[in-house]
Parts: C-alpha cells; structure tokens; sequence
C-alpha cells in the first residue's frame, strides 16, 4: 500500500477514548496500556493482570503525582476463542501484551459507531477522537502497522490472527483486498508502537458521547463543524 492511497481513502482516523480521559490526551498525547503501565511505575502481577491477561472490566491505575488513569476493558475477546484463532504458536497471553503495546485507530466510521452500540458500550459515556490521517502518518510512519481485521475481537466467527496481522504500509495488500472488499473491510485498523505523544497536533476533533447525544469537548480552529460523529 502506497500512503497515499492510505491517506486518501481514509483521510480520518477515529479512536474511542474512556469518558473523562481528554485533558490528559490533549497534554500527554495518546497512551498504550504498555506505555501507562510504564508511566504509572506499575510491575509485578498486577502488571501481568493488566498486560497479558483479559479485562472483563476497565481498571483504574495511580501514582502519586500523576491523575488516575482508566485502562480500558478487552470484552470483546477470550482465552478460549484466541486458543482457536490463534497462529505462528501464539498464546493468548501474548497476543494480548501484543495489542497492549500498541494505540488502536479506526479507519472508517462506521466501526466506530457499531463499537458505540455494543451492548457493553451503549450505555457509558465516551470521548471521542477524530483525528488527521495524513499529519500522523507523516509524523509516525515508522511506528505504524495495519492490520485487516479487527485484532481485538473474537466475537461470533474470530477470524485467524498471528505474528503477520500487523503490517508496515508498505507491505499491507490493500489492492488485493480491495478487489473482493468494501473501504471500510478493506482495511480495519491502524495502530501506532507504543504511543502518540503528539495526538495533539493531529486532533480535529474531541467529542463526548453519552446515550445517543454528542457534544463537542474541543474542535480545531477552522475546522467543518461536521467533522466527528
């Protein structure tokens, strides 16, 4: 895949943030769970818990000095549905520190609006993150892999998934694929290594989503108003 047909097929990048987490983004930039249990000092088995085992719930981490931070729930996937899917000899343990290393982006809309109506989502509130495809590739090329699935699910059929899900841009298929798939099947998601320390410069838009309504936390200057959800 060339970048720009990365960058012009998906001009917008989406990312669903905890309710309340904007502040810290916008001055610390976007964290893995990997770069938040750095930060936050945390190690042993709780470190282990966090970064290598399922979430059935979100899991709030301190350290004096520094807000609590919220590290999300991983729901949508379990041990018994990875064992099946699973390739190259992974373990769900490790698939699961692979994800955590990582920042997740939707590429398309509409992924990020059917993760909204999940049943384990639709009822909380969430920040939401629109965001500049072309400044954060050009920004963070070298920590970029796509992959063309959504790695952090293994509801209804789990689709196989291993050491080569995630891909650099110039390595990804997306001609192939785009062949036999829609835009948004086409290419599912994009992840950056680590974290996104200048989310800020590549922001559009932050939005805050509760039961349906939306309402803007902060836009660019300039920008559509119809930019976001």
């Amino acid at each position: 895949m060339e970048v720009c047909d990365l960058i012009n097929n998906y001009p917008r990048l989406y990312h669903m943030a905890e309710d309340g987490s904007f502040p810290s983004i916008q001055q610390n930039g976007l964290m893995s769970t990997t770069a938040l249990l750095d930060t936050y000092g945390i190690v042993g088995e709780q470190r282990l818990s966090l970064e290598e085992r399922r979430r059935p719930e979100c899991v709030t981490i301190s350290r004096a000095g520094l807000p609590d931070v919220v590290i999300r729930d991983n729901k949508p996937m379990s041990d018994s549905a990875l064992e099946k899917c699973l390739q190259n000899g992974l373990t769900p343990h490790q698939w699961y520190k692979i994800l955590n290393g990582r920042t997740f982006f939707w590429l398309h809309e509409n992924r990020l609006r059917r993760l909204l109506a999940a049943r384990a989502y639709r009822n909380r509130a969430h920040t939401i993150l629109t965001i500049n495809t072309n400044t954060l590739v050009a920004a963070h090329e070298d920590k970029i892999l796509l992959s063309p699935i959504n790695s952090g699910s293994t509801i209804m059929k789990p689709q196989p998934r291993g050491s080569m899900t995630f891909l650099p841009i110039s390595d990804y298929p997306f001609a192939e694929r785009r062949r036999t798939r829609s835009l948004e099947n086409a290419l599912v998601e994009l992840t950056v290594d680590y974290s996104v320390p200048d989310l800020a410069q590549h922001l559009i838009a932050a939005q805050r989503f509760e039961a349906g309504r939306i309402y803007d936390l902060w836009r660019k200057p300039g920008s559509d108003e119809n930019e976001g959800l």
